[in-house]
């Protein structure tokens, strides 16, 4: 079991090609893409562990907003649904109905 030789297409990690070759991999718009992977995972997890808990045991209505919150940082959608709990939550401790509020408006 001798030491192999280096062939010239192998590469040494110390080698600036080898950087070279990464860094073009990691292009702008694939971070971007990897980013946006990572939040929609971690934020639907987050969130489907909070429908969960409406029939478990545990804290519903802390998680949902915390799951949003995750995949309001990506997609629009969860922010206008996170804007409306934010509404709901404000009117459900200052003591407001719903009701009142919609006829108010009329």
């Amino acid at each position: 079991m001798g030491m192999r030789r280096r062939s010239h297409s192998e590469q040494s990690i110390d080698s600036p090609s080898w950087t070279k070759r990464l860094l073009s991999v990691w292009t702008l718009e694939n971070i971007k893409v990897v980013k946006r992977v990572i939040v929609s995972v971690i934020g639907a997890t987050v969130l489907l562990i909070g429908i969960a808990l409406l029939i478990l045991p545990g804290p519903a209505f802390i998680v949902i907003p915390v799951g949003l919150a995750i995949l309001a940082t990506e997609y629009a959608w969860a922010r206008r649904w996170l804007r409306k709990i934010r509404g709901i939550a404000s009117n459900v401790v200052s003591g407001r109905d719903r009701t009142a509020q919609r006829d108010s408006r009329i």
